[in-house]
């Protein structure tokens, strides 16, 4: 398709970069030189430096090495968005490791695979975790553990409260072999005298996606893909100032939205990033009135949550500039009484894993398309295909087809599946699984998914994932789950769940059973018992017309 969204870009925003061929490693240390006395992290009160954002790093780099870690190694995260998240991450490229992002939310069963599947053999992690870290690191190629604590790098008098004011915060690190504490390693090393000069084609980051399987996808990333996706991103907002603006950073950077859009944009721009460990309308909302920030990626879910906060009008939060939304479609109702609030644009973006993640935007300081995913972003291509042959090209507008992308933002692949890594990406092209539009002004829409992922407060649910768990439950013969629309958080799960003959269960009892073995966003809302689920004539559970029959019962009930 020929690229007829560039007549709607935004004035100033080029339809190639010439992109600077720097790891995010040296980015920081780049950024450290330009800015060294502007904030890089605001954390409750504590302002670290870019001069000391980057000397941390350095002697995290240092420690790192000194207990073995090599150039190539994966290194596991299980932080919030946390000091400690930043520096452990640019630590590990100085010493020329990946990172394998993981979601502390997650279950032991979750990480067992993840650990297993990424080769991490060290793993940094949040001090109430340990424990059970440690009961599951036999299981695993993990050697060394790290603890983290959030009172680490709060002010003195928050700090010493911390213990007592917040006892399910805090843990001593238990005593073992082969546990450190995260501040020994900063305090005790000297700068790495010879970081690692990593290549852009080298993996920078591990990130699990979920899997049609029910085994989540260990998504691929280079420096490459991250640096050139902040490159990409920064280049959409050209009103922005290097060294000038403030962050939000209460999307958690262990998902690629986070990593890219407030972590690495801001560490790559000279941008001070307030930290946010745990998103709720209220931290947020502090956090820009104290901070006077000026620029916010987030989800409609936070957009909601802030709009509709009770305590709205105590908070001064005039001060953004630009805001960043994606992972669910936008209600065209949450952008108007957003920017009446604030008086800043939210753009609203498009983007996958696979993608590091930004393909799409809508322009920001030009005519945008409220519902839509905006257009492709510099340096990237986009087409619509046949959903059953990809070789078939759509270029009538407004006809619905598979969203196919290529630019340098796209992964190298599923670590360990080469089976998935092909039907995804074909001749260079990522086949998204999503079904889109294109009109005459190049701005795309999502109309439909061909995968069946449910997408819940932002998070990507594959169905399969809560299937899988259902199915081991003793009393369950045969489960299916679907999406539900809902008003806070845009679908909710709902299980339908067959009974074993002869045998009784609650709602509760499954709900109860799923968040023993699920993270809590995969865990249904609701559960409806029958005595039979849809199938195909080969005996296929059929999602699709389990849904429109749900859809067709709440209608007639409304």
């Amino acid at each position: 398709m020929e690229k007829i969204w560039l007549k709607s870009y935004a004035p100033g925003v080029p339809p190639e970069i010439k992109f600077d061929e720097i790891p995010l490693g040296e980015a920081l240390a780049k950024s450290a030189k330009r800015f060294p006395n502007n904030p890089a992290l605001l954390f409750q009160g504590t302002t670290i430096t870019f001069k000391q954002l980057d000397d941390m790093v350095s002697r995290f780099a240092a420690g790192l090495k000194g207990l073995g870690v090599k150039p190539g190694d994966t290194v596991a995260m299980l932080l919030p968005n946390l000091v400690q998240m930043v520096v452990a991450t640019y630590g590990a490229f100085r010493a020329g490791a990946a990172v394998a992002l993981n979601n502390p939310l997650y279950t032991d069963r979750e990480l067992e695979h993840q650990y297993n599947d990424s080769g991490s053999t060290m793993l940094v992690c949040l001090d109430v975790l340990m424990p059970r870290m440690i009961n599951l690191r036999p299981k695993t190629k993990i050697k060394q553990l790290i603890s983290c604590h959030i009172r680490d790098y709060l002010p003195f008098i928050k700090k010493q409260l911390f213990p007592f004011v917040r006892k399910g915060m805090h843990l001593n690190t238990p005593a073992g072999p082969d546990i450190y504490e995260f501040t020994d390693l900063v305090k005790n090393n000297a700068p790495i005298k010879e970081p690692h000069k990593s290549k852009m084609q080298d993996t920078a980051a591990l990130i699990y996606t979920g899997g049609t399987t029910g085994v989540s996808k260990g998504v691929q990333l280079t420096h490459g893909n991250l640096s050139y996706n902040v490159q990409q991103c920064l280049a959409w907002f050209p009103g922005f100032e290097q060294g000038g603006e403030i962050a939000i950073g209460c999307l958690p950077f262990f998902h690629s939205f986070g990593l890219t859009t407030a972590m690495n944009m801001s560490i790559y721009n000279g941008w001070a990033i307030v930290l946010i460990p745990k998103p709720e309308p209220q931290s947020i909302l502090e956090g820009i009135s104290k901070s006077k920030a000026t620029y916010m990626p987030a989800v409609p879910t936070l957009y909601n949550g802030m709009i509709n906060f009770p305590d709205l009008k105590k908070y001064d939060i005039t001060s953004l500039k630009g805001c960043f939304s994606g992972g669910a479609p936008l209600p065209l109702e949450t952008i108007k009484n957003f920017e009446a609030l604030t008086g800043a644009q939210i753009c609203e973006g498009y983007g996958l894993t696979e993608s590091s993640p930004v393909t799409h935007i809508n322009p920001f300081g030009a005519r945008t398309k409220p519902g839509t995913i905006g257009l492709p972003i510099s340096n990237t291509n986009a087409k619509i295909v046949d959903v059953d042959d990809y070789t078939k090209e759509i270029t009538e507008q407004g006809q619905p087809g598979e969203l196919c992308l290529k630019g340098p933002q796209i992964m190298t692949g599923y670590i360990n599946r080469p089976d998935e890594t092909s039907a995804t990406l074909k001749e260079g092209w990522l086949l998204t699984g999503d079904i889109a539009i294109c009109d005459e002004d190049g701005f795309y829409s999502i109309v439909d998914r061909k995968k069946d992922m449910i997408i819940s407060g932002g998070f990507n649910i594959y169905p399969r994932d809560v299937d899988e768990v259902l199915f081991t439950h003793p009393k369950v013969m045969e489960a299916c789950v679907i999406g539900v629309p809902d008003a806070y958080s845009g679908e909710r799960i709902k299980a339908f769940v067959v009974l074993k003959p002869g045998e009784n269960a609650t709602p509760e009892e499954i709900i109860e059973f799923c968040k023993k073995n699920l993270v809590k966003y995969k865990v249904p809302k609701y559960v409806e018992f029958v005595e039979e689920l849809p199938k195909s004539a080969v005996g296929k559970i059929l999602r699709k017309e389990l849904r429109r029959l749900d859809q067709a019962k709440s209608a007639k009930s409304s």
